[in-house]
């Protein structure tokens, strides 16, 4: 769906962006991560062509990105970018006819979106009036009312309540399981676990991680199993015991060590009641990674 190839982009003497390339699958959410003043900001405005690469391509379903795909692209910035003094319903109706919507359509589909997202009631108040929270709605709705292929999301979940928050979250995966490819930039790493399907790290302009979550994170396990058990379990040097607590060990094993032997030598003194391997979070990772190219 997006592909970019051997991007680089300098403000002045500052490199923003040095040799990144990544691709996107479609109906993919894709996780956009870093931290700030890593550069997903920039690359953010190059998909959005508010400005240009210095060098390297963009490509949008294989062809080069240029202006016809602007109108099938959906934005919903981190920053907020509605005007104050403007009613939501007329604010959200001058934002539907920009994006191409003849005006009784887009009423409908203003009015379909108002329902779903509990927003009936909204219609004529001002937008100063509105919590940061309601706002976010609003900006939503904007950004996904003209049916766009790609989706880009910048913080999505910015001063939404849980409620709320699992409600555009609910949205997001209807949107993809519908088609559309999301590209979603957050510091919310719990809500990178539980809606990206792949991700791309980035650091000091630089790409330092791009793939499937599940392979990364099978790839950076580190052989550590927690076990509860009931009994008396006595350790010694067979395998390394890295935490030991009542009813309960933390083993790493080594390269040769199997979890059906670690099960083995622990099922001959003690009664297993749980058994798994711990799996290192998508924070974990990107702390780790984050530090250590610093």
């Amino acid at each position: 769906m997006i592909k970019a190839k051997n991007i680089y982009k300098s403000y002045g003497s500052k490199e923003v962006l040095k040799n990144i390339s990544f691709s996107i699958k479609p109906s993919c959410i894709f996780g956009l991560l870093g931290p700030n003043g890593a550069g997903k900001t920039t690359l953010i405005r190059l998909i959005n062509q508010i400005t240009a690469p210095d060098k390297g391509q963009l490509f949008f379903n294989e062809e080069n990105l240029s202006k016809k795909h602007i109108q099938l692209i959906g934005y919903l910035p981190e920053e907020r970018g509605l005007y104050k003094k403007m009613k939501v319903g007329e604010h959200s109706l001058y934002l539907a006819q920009l994006r191409g919507l003849e005006k009784s359509y887009a009423k409908s589909q203003l009015k379909f979106w108002f329902e779903k997202l509990e927003m009936n009631g909204w219609w004529n108040k001002k937008i100063e009036e509105l919590s940061k929270g309601m706002a976010q709605k609003v900006q939503f709705i904007a950004a996904i009312i003209h049916q766009p292929k790609l989706l880009i999301l910048d913080e999505p979940f910015s001063g939404l309540d849980p409620v709320n928050a699992q409600q555009i979250k609910n949205e997001i995966l209807n949107l993809k399981n519908n088609g559309t490819t999301i590209i979603f930039s957050t510091h919310r790493m719990e809500s990178i676990e539980e809606l990206c399907d792949e991700i791309c790290l980035i650091s000091n302009g630089q790409k330092i991680l791009e793939g499937n979550i599940a392979k990364i994170k099978n790839e950076f396990q580190q052989n550590i199993f927690h076990i509860n058990y009931q009994g008396q379990l006595k350790i010694d040097n067979t395998f390394n015991c890295i935490e030991k607590k009542e009813n309960f060990a933390t083993f790493r094993l080594q390269a040769n060590q199997s979890s059906k032997q670690l099960i083995d030598f622990v099922s001959n003194q003690v009664e297993i009641k749980n058994f798994n391997q711990k799996v290192p979070t998508i924070n974990e990772i990107y702390l780790n990674l984050i530090q250590s190219n610093e």
